[in-house]
């Protein structure tokens, strides 16, 4: 079993940026793919990016492809999720979550996730 707390959601302006933080409890940290995704009402459920257990292997959703950056520092168990540019229309809960690969998170299959942390743009 593997615990989530996310952080650094926050209120910004358009075309500002946030770094959202995300700490995992646990030994295995290294053997989980690491993700986040987001929820905003009225709206389905966006995976937005993924790293593989290392973090070589990254991969973006179109509709933050360029501006968001996902990280992870397995020596911390924390994955970090860099946000820029951001947009009114990213505005949500953002979660972090695990998988068992990048791909899989990326296809919405997901073993866990926290609690999430909620992220506004005004424009």
């Amino acid at each position: 079993q593997v615990q989530l707390v996310a952080s650094g959601g926050g209120l910004v302006q358009a075309g500002g940026s946030l770094r959202l933080s995300c700490a995992a409890s646990g030994r295995t940290f290294s053997t989980y793919a690491m993700g986040w995704f987001r929820q905003a009402p009225g709206k389905e459920r966006e995976i937005v990016a993924a790293a593989s257990r290392s973090g070589g292997i990254t991969h973006y959703a179109d509709s933050v492809e360029g501006r968001f950056t996902i990280s992870r520092d397995n020596a911390k168990n924390a994955v970090y999720l860099q946000m820029n540019s951001l947009k009114p229309e990213d505005t949500a809960v953002y979660y972090c979550a695990t998988g068992i690969s990048s791909g899989a998170v990326m296809s919405g299959i997901l073993n866990s996730w926290g609690q999430g942390t909620q992220v506004t743009v005004s424009s």
